[in-house]
């Protein structure tokens, strides 16, 4: 709009009036002409008003909602609302990281208004736009403004060459690469150098010759870049020397007339550009999904990494993270590179700046953010404000916390040993931050070894930098407090004393938590613990003294461990349920072994006429009742329930490290249109509705799933998702849920009655004997022993019988 692809200077008023075109707030009011569409206009502005006072809301709810804030923006354009259009950008850039397209949006609607009037806040918008992300059309769009409006630069005077050429050689390593798009930037950079040219006076040769000598080199580089369309580049550079009075035979591709340098390194352009021709074609391909666009941006990226360029890596990184902005491992990729060849400098605390900007929900990156603050020798107070801005983010996990107050305490006690350190540090930062992190992590993390090490830590920087054992002794008694079941923290409590030669005061420990209860053989652990300090440590008196409390409490716990050991362990409710479902099937077997047997019998031969036959009794026979069987089996399977279409949960995924933006459909199609998910249900924070990056997708079949869990580690919407078998702990709703039975589906009486009665002709076995029934084999289970048949009295002992004496009935017990 303000700069055509391959121009960087255009008209200034065509500029205007495009802008004023876009932009509403430029546009001239309308005329009288135009009130036949003043009612349809009142409309839409009403429906736009209305649109916005909605989204004011869901931002106020949420300001989190990026595609919010970009609806929001749009509209406030297109009502031409400017003070609030910018309170908007504000607020998202503050926010978010804004895409190029954004940044040159806003940039062209305040260049529109005043561009010769605000010509520094412009230039401020530009960089931060720059600072978001490298971009072509961001870049020829700040020069061609900055040759356009700003005064110091119009005219061409000393000064404002100066900075246009330190701007033209920012551009270059930072868009100058890009492979289909970098020849822009270098056209730009020769057309100014060609526009100082024609302001130089004829009759200053030395002056001049110096700037074709200037022009000529631009010209040489630029053939030794790998970009598109070098050829083009090349006939431009001979077009332009035969202008110079000097012929390098512009008809043709040979480079004999070429000097030997330039000549080899245009060819070695040209080799590169094709090595990379189809990986860029790979890139641009617009039939790829997401997850396929990706893995094409990696491969580009390791081929140049082979190649050993770093400038060029970088170069393709910026062009992957400006296309997948939120892929929290492409950020983690790119800054690890970036440590690994830089080590330390602005471009790489701009970068981790950029990323934790891009995916604050990382705690990895906000670690390694601070690392490189520090290696880069930056400030306190810059150290921690990234350190407060990290705390305010949300994680995954209470570890990415922990590993952020950690490596901010390391970062603390290494500045504070180091002689380089310009400023002093005192001892009550770290102090300060280990509270802060206990306080915080105790209610998530308590009883873990994790909190454990913590605690050790700051114990151990209280005694040797801190210098107080006070302070030592006070970190191990609060944490005991609310720990005092985990055995390691009094081992690391005792430890530090005896380390210290506190023989004394380790024995008060071993006093204090000897008669505590600890988990598996921890109270035992102890015990045999505080034998073997007064061995070593201790004298004769206290040894004895140890012995008589140590071995009371030894006994006991043996005692009540060979107590658990002979008691017999009841079996657990799925074992129960095992048993039941083992029963039910085995009594169906008995059955249907019934049924069989029925059957065998009715097949005998049945005297027709005084010929024999033999006919099945499952087939037009009729029974006592007057139905045949097959009229019987029908009633029977017509009887019996229909089965709803359930999922177990073995068929269930569970889906991890899952990218904020997908959706419900767009997890489907990663599965594949045959891939079986019956349903999928993605998990929100409660408290800001936000995606957790967890989710729960159910599948048809077993088959299905396993089909689904062989893309684990896939990238998709540019993060590896981790896909695993769910695996629900089962417990009493499980049980409530699944019946009775054990089975899922309540038994019917009459269903098995009807079944029973049908192959003995409408009665059952136990009517036909007389409800005499056995009782035998495993059906035993369904007598009640303890209740006693109606009549039944307790026999009397005899008279011939003599009463036992206690011995005797001590004995009866003692044989059994």
């Amino acid at each position: 709009m303000m700069a055509d692809d391959t121009e960087l200077v255009s008209n200034t008023d065509q500029k205007m009036e495009d802008a004023s075109a876009e932009n509403p707030a430029r546009a001239d009011p309308p005329s009288s002409d135009d009130s036949g569409d003043s009612d349809s206009d009142s409309e839409d502005e009403a429906e736009s008003n209305q649109q916005i006072v909605t989204l004011e809301s869901e931002l106020s709810a949420n300001p989190y909602n990026y595609d919010a804030y970009v609806q929001y923006i749009k509209l406030l354009r297109k009502t031409a609302n400017l003070e609030k259009l910018r309170q908007a950008r504000e607020a998202m850039s503050a926010i978010f990281p804004l895409s190029p397209s954004l940044w040159l949006e806003w940039a062209r609607d305040e260049a529109s208004l005043a561009a010769s009037e605000n010509v520094p806040e412009i230039v401020m918008l530009y960089e931060r736009g720059l600072s978001d992300y490298q971009s072509v059309s961001l870049w020829c769009d700040y020069l061609s403004f900055m040759l356009e409006f700003d005064p110091s630069v119009r005219g061409y005077p000393s000064e404002g060459i100066s900075k246009m050429r330190s701007l033209f050689e920012r551009a270059i390593p930072a868009a100058g690469f890009h492979v289909t798009e970098g020849n822009r930037i270098w056209e730009g950079y020769r057309e100014f150098e060609q526009g100082v040219l024609a302001t130089i006076d004829e009759a200053d040769i030395e002056e001049r010759n110096k700037q074709i000598q200037r022009i000529r080199s631009i010209f040489h580089r630029h053939l030794s870049v790998p970009l598109e369309n070098l050829s083009s580049t090349l006939i431009a550079y001979k077009t332009w020397e035969l202008e110079q009075g000097i012929d390098l035979d512009i008809g043709s591709d040979d480079l004999s007339k070429v000097s030997h340098q330039v000549a080899v390194a245009n060819k070695k352009a040209q080799q590169m550009y094709s090595e990379r021709a189809h990986l860029e074609e790979n890139i641009s391909k617009q039939d790829l999904s997401d997850t396929e666009k990706f893995q094409e941006f990696m491969n580009y990226i390791k081929f140049e990494k082979t190649s050993g360029d770093p400038t060029r890596v970088q170069a393709i990184y910026e062009r992957a993270v400006a296309e997948y902005p939120v892929s929290s491992d492409l950020w983690i990729d790119y800054t690890v590179y970036l440590d690994k060849t830089l080590k330390v400098g602005k471009a790489i605390t701009h970068a981790y700046s950029r990323a934790t900007r891009s995916c604050p929900w990382t705690g990895d990156l906000w670690a390694r953010y601070l690392l490189a603050l520090e290696r880069g020798s930056a400030s306190e107070k810059e150290i921690y404000d990234v350190f407060e801005k990290s705390l305010q983010c949300t994680f995954s996990s209470f570890e990415e916390y922990l590993d952020l107050y950690l490596t901010r305490v390391d970062g603390l006690r290494r500045r504070m040993l180091s002689t380089r350190m310009l400023e002093a540090l005192d001892y009550s930062l770290i102090r300060e931050t280990f509270q802060q992190a206990s306080d915080y992590l105790t209610p998530h993390m308590q009883n873990t070894d994790s909190l454990l090490h913590l605690h050790t830590y700051w114990a151990n920087l209280e005694l040797n930098i801190g210098k107080d054992l006070a302070g030592a002794r006070g970190v191990w008694d609060s944490f005991l407090k609310k720990s005092g079941g985990m055995l390691a923290a009094w081992h690391a409590y005792i430890d530090m004393e005896v380390h210290l030669g506190h023989i004394k005061e380790a024995r008060s420990i071993y006093r204090r938590c000897y008669t505590r209860k600890f988990d598996g053989t921890g109270s035992e652990d102890i015990c045999k613990g505080w034998l073997r300090f007064e061995r070593e440590h201790g004298d004769l008196e206290h040894f004895d003294l140890a012995v008589q409390k140590v071995m009371p409490r030894l006994e006991e716990l043996q005692l009540m461990r060979l107590q658990q050991e002979s008691t017999p362990v009841k079996p657990s409710a799925g074992l129960k349920e095992h048993s039941s479902q083992k029963r039910k099937a085995e009594q169906n077997v008995e059955e249907e072994s019934l049924a069989k047997r029925q059957k065998r019998k009715s097949q005998k031969e049945v005297d027709l006429g005084g010929q024999s036959a033999t006919v099945p009794a499952t087939k037009n026979v009729k029974a006592e009742n007057g139905k045949t069987a097959d009229s019987d089996k029908e009633e029977t399977e017509d009887a019996k329930p229909l089965k709803p279409k359930v999922y177990r949960d073995e068929c269930t995924a569970f889906i991890s490290n899952l990218s904020v933006k997908a959706q419900e459909e767009d997890i489907r199609k990663f599965f594949g249109d045959d891939g079986g998910v019956d349903s999928i249900r993605i998990l929100h924070h409660k408290d800001t509705g936000k995606p957790r990056g967890l989710a729960y997708a159910d599948f048809v079949d077993d088959e299905h799933l396993a089909a689904a869990i062989a893309k684990n580690r896939k990238m998709f919407f540019g993060k590896k998702i981790s896909i695993a078998r769910s695996n629900p702990k089962k417990g009493k709703k499980e049980f409530t849920r699944r019946g009775n039975d054990g089975s899922g589906n309540s038994k019917d009486p009459s269903l098995i009655s009807e079944k029973a009665k049908a192959p003995l002709g409408g009665e059952t076995e136990g009517e036909r004997k007389g409800n005499e029934v056995e009782v035998r084999g495993k059906n035993t289970f369904a007598v009640p022993r303890n209740v006693k048949p109606l009549g039944y009295t307790t026999p009397k002992p005899s008279a011939d019988e003599t009463p036992k004496s206690n011995d005797e009935f001590r004995n009866m017990f003692l044989k059994k």
